[in-house]
């Protein structure tokens, strides 16, 4: 049976004991996201706050904390949804297996949004921002914040549901300059459709209204993050995935989803900017304190026993890694219509997703010639130009005649795969002075940073080893070298503090490492923990890729320019250790730390 609100979702997940209730009242300002963090760590179950300090509401969390789990909560629709996406992008898909499709049509029309004529779950009762519960995630957050909102907003050319945009950008509740009870943060950024709207409204008299919802059935949150075909509506997305038609009311002007636990109605000031964050972010560091838009609050609705639906974010993996998986479960065999000659594509997740992507393309150009990179350069160009992907800071794709079964979610054979082949005179390509994730504090501004291109195809040029030459050595202040993986090694760097000098370092390495035979250790990241960095691939791939810009940090033995274009006839070095400009990481605090535990050891989970 379809979920009709969240309060069923949680019950169906305590009948098959994926529920864990917490009875003890808990604290929102850190413990209770401590509580959730401890508890996903483990793979444990979903969590049911029964009282939280200074709110009359209730709170749950962690619904979607394993794959399994949030496969369980979609386990009634997810096959019918993904044919709806594949015909949605391909509609000859119809014509060449009619069988699979049949009910495609219907499943789209019968989830098509239903308006509330008479009454509305979501009216019954009215309350006030500071009663909600105020979860303060990380010590150096600015405030409380919402992390699972859908943040409604219209098209004043298109009224109405069907050409709405519903996102999910984090919310400040509480703290900084925000007048309490009266005023909200709304943080969005680069290619959402909220800034869309928001242009246009400012060229207006009229009002630009916004509603925010929480909770409700699952697929609600989720349709507010899929990307999704062009003209098919996060609304339809969510009444499909939910088996269940997303009801709708207005009131007062604005749009109610009438399931939502909770809806927040107010206008967003058009030319009103106020200071948003710090926040604990999800490449697992703070994003710092911006101006950004501020929504004057009008209600605050509620429906009866309603739960408040929240979530942590910080260094990955964590909850939020389940909505990139299911994202990849729905829309994977589309890459290649989005990406002509695209295999796949995977945003690594532990990367913090935006800062590194790894793909697979086909080679169809020139089968006669020398195989080296040609049509993968043009599909890599595509993705790093086009919508979400072009957030992208680093990009390595492979061609799949190389090795058919190469798989980019296999990260550390692809890293072998990949190194193996590259030639680092001929195969890095750069974007310098272009935008990257907001959240990405690397660069050389906020939102300003570069982007690499690295591509590969041919025969293998080296083997790689986790062994170092017999005579090796490092300059004074290097030390600590560790594999990483065969061919990758991390080498614990002095501490970066003035760029000139940290660049005269660099350098001094590279010339250093011109008396060795390095073959078979084609990367070296310069790094100020060498043994965390090699002690996980987890590690690996969130130091290296979230704490270098490549214009700046792509650094390489034996290195040239040649007419404009950068290589390096020995390893390539990146400059991983953490800069000045960048960003605080996220630091639990050690006495909610042992609180939380000793919560949680009353409980079996």
């Amino acid at each position: 049976m379809p979920y009709s609100s969240l309060r069923d979702a949680v019950r169906d997940l305590e009948r098959h004991r994926m529920l864990l209730r917490i009875q003890e009242e808990v604290d929102p300002d850190l413990e209770i996201a401590e509580i959730h963090r401890q508890v996903f760590e483990q793979q444990g179950p979903a969590l049911f706050f029964e009282r939280v300090k200074g709110s009359p509401f209730q709170a749950v969390s962690n619904i979607y904390g394993t794959f399994e789990r949030t496969a369980f909560l979609f386990r009634h629709t997810l096959e019918r949804v993904r044919r709806v996406i594949e015909l949605k992008k391909d509609p000859t898909n119809f014509l060449k297996n009619p069988g699979r499709y049949l009910s495609a049509p219907f499943t789209a029309l019968s989830a098509l949004p239903m308006k509330n004529w008479f009454g509305s779950p979501v009216t019954w009762g009215e309350t006030t921002i500071d009663k909600l519960p105020q979860i303060k995630s990380w010590p150096m957050d600015g405030g409380a914040f919402i992390t699972m909102p859908q943040v409604y907003t219209e098209d004043p050319d298109k009224p109405g549901p069907m050409g709405a945009n519903l996102g999910m950008y984090r919310i400040q509740i509480s703290g900084n300059e925000y007048i309490e009870n009266e005023e909200i943060g709304l943080h969005y950024q680069l290619h959402r459709g909220i800034g869309v709207h928001h242009t246009k409204y400012n060229q207006l008299e009229k009002p630009f209204l916004s509603s925010i919802f929480v909770g409700g059935p699952p697929s609600h949150a989720f349709s507010a993050i899929m990307p999704l075909p062009e003209g098919l509506s996060e609304l339809t997305f969510a009444g499909m995935l939910a088996g269940r038609r997303f009801r709708y009311t207005y009131r007062d002007r604005h749009f109610l989803s009438s399931d939502a636990d909770f809806v927040i109605t107010g206008e967003i000031l058009k030319n009103v900017k106020k200071p948003e964050g710090p926040f604990g972010d999800h490449l697992g560091y703070y994003s710092l304190t911006h101006d950004f838009p501020v929504m004057k609050v009008h209600k605050v609705w509620h429906r009866k026993d309603p739960l408040w639906h929240f979530s942590v974010v910080g260094r990955p993996p964590m909850e939020d890694s389940s909505f990139g998986w299911l994202i990849h479960e729905l829309v994977a065999p589309l890459a290649s219509q989005e990406f002509p000659g695209l295999k796949e594509i995977h945003a690594v997740d532990a990367s913090g997703v935006h800062p590194l992507l790894l793909a697979i393309g086909h080679e169809r150009y020139m089968p006669f010639r020398e195989r080296v990179p040609e049509e993968i350069l043009t599909i890599a160009n595509r993705i790093i130009g086009s919508g979400q992907t072009s957030l992208a800071k680093f990009l390595f794709i492979a061609a799949s005649d190389d090795d058919p079964n190469l798989d980019t979610h296999d990260i550390a054979h692809f890293f072998q795969h990949f190194l193996e082949r590259v030639d680092f005179t001929r195969d890095l390509h750069f974007q310098t002075k272009t935008t990257i994730d907001t959240l990405d504090y690397s660069g050389s501004g906020w939102n300003a940073g570069s982007k690499l291109i690295a591509a590969c195809r041919g025969d293998r040029r080296r083997t790689l080893k986790a062994t170092l030459p017999d005579n090796f050595s490092l300059p004074p202040g290097f030390g600590e070298p560790h594999f990483c993986y065969p061919g990758i090694l991390a080498v614990k760097a002095p501490k970066f503090e003035v760029e000139k000098t940290a660049r005269e370092q660099v350098v001094e390495l590279c010339q250093w490492l011109e008396r060795f035979d390095l073959q078979h250790i084609p990367l070296i990241l310069l790094v100020d923990d060498s043994q965390f960095t090699a002690a996980t691939l987890n590690n690996f791939v969130w130091v290296a890729f979230t704490r270098a810009n490549p214009s700046h940090d792509v650094h390489g033995v034996r290195a040239f320019t040649e007419n404009k274009h950068w290589g390096c006839q020995g390893p390539l070095v990146l400059d991983a250790r953490k800069k000045p400009h960048h960003a605080p990481e996220l630091v639990v605090d050690p006495d909610v730390q042992k609180k939380a535990k000793k919560l949680l050891e009353r409980y079996r989970f």
